[in-house]
């Protein structure tokens, strides 16, 4: 992969290479996450990472009753109900996930369209 970049970095002009280093560098993972929090779809990120913190206490909350639980059915029933919540809070973490791994890939794809326009502006 990185013979592909070093063939690109080659072929670009002092201007495009001053635009890559100002836009070009991927931001840093915190602030790829933090990213999720704004933008035109934040709310929903919000709401997503609320439910989670709930639920995640809710299957602490639950993991231990099921432990000091005196009844074996007791015991049973919030070990269930703790396993569902560990589900939820998983599926919504992937979900984040998923919304992260496309910021990445729209990202890469503004770059190679501002790559382009350069280029495209080049040409005589």
């Amino acid at each position: 992969m990185s013979k592909i970049d070093d063939l690109i970095n080659d072929t670009l002009s002092q201007e495009d290479e001053r635009l890559l280093a100002e836009y070009g560098s991927e931001p840093g993972y915190f602030k790829q996450a933090f990213g999720l929090f704004r933008g035109p779809l934040s709310w929903v990120m919000w709401l997503v990472m609320i439910c989670n913190v709930l639920i995640g206490v809710f299957a602490l909350w639950a993991v231990w009753q099921a432990m000091t639980a005196e009844l074996v059915i007791d015991a049973v029933r919030w070990g269930i109900a703790a396993v569902i919540a560990v589900q939820l809070v998983t599926f919504l973490r992937g979900f984040m996930g998923d919304h992260f791994e496309a910021n990445r890939v729209l990202r890469e794809i503004k770059r190679v369209e501002l790559r382009l326009v350069r280029m495209e502006s080049r040409e005589p």
